[in-house]
């Protein structure tokens, strides 16, 4: 009996020890998730900060490739994505064309960018393209040249246009001393920043102390090196009494002073208006075109990527009256127009031309 009683003892040991063995093993089967759980749940914050820190993918939209300020443009863009951590690329066409800039942006929107950051060939043919691209979520920030409201989200004045304007006028009645024939060279006749300054140089005209110039032409270079080197010869064979021409873009200042010089006028007819130091220094110093007026297009394009970024990351919504920083310019606010502005133009000279490597 007490050898029954023993193995029955025995037998219930061993199975109590089977069932713990069982019980341990369901325990550590389950145990694996719940080490696994925080691992993957720590990774999300991660994912969240890396979103809200950059790492967007935007696109800086030119009016046309090849054109050394939209070059310099890219260069400070490209600067602001390294500080951000955001993806650039710079996308145009070959010629300053509204059609094929919208053929574009329509490819760039159905790829789902980011965001875009345009200078825009045309104000009012754009809008519709940039509605449909504000509309899939994309911002659309202007700059250089606006789209009209309704078609962007912000746009970026690179100086005050009336401003702009004023300081054209201002130089080429230093140069004529006053008085005589001034002739303006734009870019297409579709730009609406060219359009704008124009229509700002021809209000300046009309105060007392410009009554002794005289407008005799505006003509349109296409943004074309060559077109407007030439339209520049035609002004002078045509009005050979000619003193000033005002060129407010970068390609038509810089073919229209190479014109003068291969005129031989050089003292005879200035040329002046909107370019940059790098591709103006020989003209200066030669005295084809001894001033002109700019911004840096380094710092447009920068602001032009910091404010697209603060938008896209939802920093602010794009509304006027909301403030960001960007980088090394500072903070700015969004004006009641729906604009910001980057600061006043420089003069550049002879006195100063070489301080400024852009």
């Amino acid at each position: 009996m007490k050898k029954n009683l023993l193995s029955i003892f025995l037998l219930l040991a061993l199975l109590l020890a089977l069932v713990a063995c069982g019980g341990n093993t369901n325990n550590e089967s389950t145990s694996a998730p719940e080490t696994n759980a925080p691992e993957t749940t720590a990774t999300e914050p991660e994912m969240e900060d890396a979103t809200a820190g950059g790492g967007g993918n935007y696109v800086l939209v030119p009016k046309n490739l090849g054109n050394p300020y939209f070059d310099t443009a890219n260069v400070g863009a490209q600067e602001a994505a390294t500080e951000l951590g955001v993806k650039v690329t710079y996308q145009g066409s070959s010629v300053a064309d509204a059609t094929e800039q919208i053929q574009l942006l329509n490819s760039l929107i159905a790829q789902n960018v980011d965001g875009l950051a345009i200078s825009a060939n045309d104000a009012d043919a754009l809008v519709p393209t940039g509605k449909e691209a504000i509309d899939a979520g994309i911002p659309i920030v202007t700059w250089d040249s606006a789209i009209a409201p309704g078609g962007r989200t912000v746009h970026i004045n690179q100086a005050e246009s009336q401003g702009i304007g004023a300081v054209q006028i201002q130089m080429a009645s230093d140069l004529a001393g006053g008085e005589g024939q001034i002739a303006i060279l734009s870019a297409t006749s579709t730009a609406p920043n060219q359009n704008e300054w124009i229509g700002y140089m021809e209000e300046e005209l009309k105060k007392p102390e410009y009554a002794g110039l005289e407008l005799v032409a505006t003509v349109y270079g296409d943004d074309e090196d060559e077109k407007s080197y030439n339209e520049a010869m035609g002004l002078m064979q045509t009005y050979p009494d000619l003193k000033v021409i005002i060129s407010p873009t970068t390609v038509g200042i810089a073919a229209s002073a190479r014109a003068v010089q291969d005129a031989g006028k050089v003292g005879q007819v200035f040329v002046t208006g909107l370019g940059t130091p790098n591709q103006m220094r020989e003209y200066v110093k030669s005295g084809s075109a001894p001033a002109f007026a700019l911004w840096n297009p380094g710092d447009l394009g920068y602001l032009a990527i910091y404010t697209l970024n603060a938008i896209a990351s939802g920093e602010i919504q794009g509304n006027p009256g909301d403030t960001f920083e960007a980088g090394k310019l500072g903070s700015y606010t969004i004006a009641d127009d729906g604009t910001i502005l980057l600061g006043p133009p420089t003069v550049f000279n002879a006195d100063n031309i070489d301080d400024f490597d852009f």
